[in-house]
């Protein structure tokens, strides 16, 4: 379990280069500092930024193969976890659906001042953006599982893996939901928070 700051700026270091380091150092003042114009994280949560926010993004990189692409995240909001994957996987495409404008106008700056080529902004609601098959899909508060899947599943594949980090309301979220879906999905326990969990899955959703 990832318990400090200086825990959780190792756990990045060994899933990412030199460079996406000092990239995430920079990611972490910048956020830090467009936060003060508009509320991207909680305030409380700037200070543990790499455990809350980096690490616990980056861990989804455990549960697939390196180089695997394209990934889908969904409403990316500050940046969590679409961002960080960006920098830490340079040579993998990653896609970030937002809908607000500021959100996305930020991401933009953001990955404009990051140097970063490989994550597309796509500023708009889900379900207007044109259908891909995405290798990997993540989301972190974006909607109940139940919504996020049926707006989701047409960019599935049957090789796709859903990252979806839930919380604390991963398990009774899986449980509430049809038998396919249950089948489908398994709850991992999140490396940042001993009360939280990560649904993990693959394939496209039977929502029947």
């Amino acid at each position: 379990m990832i318990e400090n700051e200086e825990a959780a700026r190792q756990f990045c270091a060994e899933r990412s280069s030199a460079l996406a380091i000092a990239r995430l150092e920079r990611f972490a003042q910048l956020l830090a500092q467009e936060n003060a114009r508009q509320n991207l994280v909680s305030a409380g949560s700037l200070p543990f930024t790499w455990q809350r926010h980096f690490a616990d993004s980056l861990q989804l990189l455990d549960h697939v193969p390196r180089g695997t692409g394209p990934w889908l995240d969904l409403g990316s909001g500050a940046g969590f976890p679409g961002m960080a994957l960006a920098i830490s996987q340079p040579d993998v495409e990653i896609v970030l659906v937002e809908s607000r404008k500021r959100r996305t106008d930020w991401l933009s700056q953001l990955a404009e001042e990051l140097g970063l080529r490989n994550c597309r902004i796509v500023p708009s609601r889900l379900e207007l953006v044109e259908s891909f098959s995405a290798a990997v899909i993540t989301a972190r508060a974006f909607a109940p599982l139940n919504k996020l899947l049926a707006l989701s599943a047409r960019f599935s594949t049957p090789a796709t893996v859903w990252l979806l980090p839930k919380g604390r309301s991963a398990a009774q979220e899986l449980a509430e939901q049809a038998l396919g879906v249950r089948a489908m999905f398994h709850v991992e326990q999140s490396q940042t928070d001993p009360a939280a969990g990560i649904l993990v899955g693959r394939g496209t959703p039977d929502l029947s």
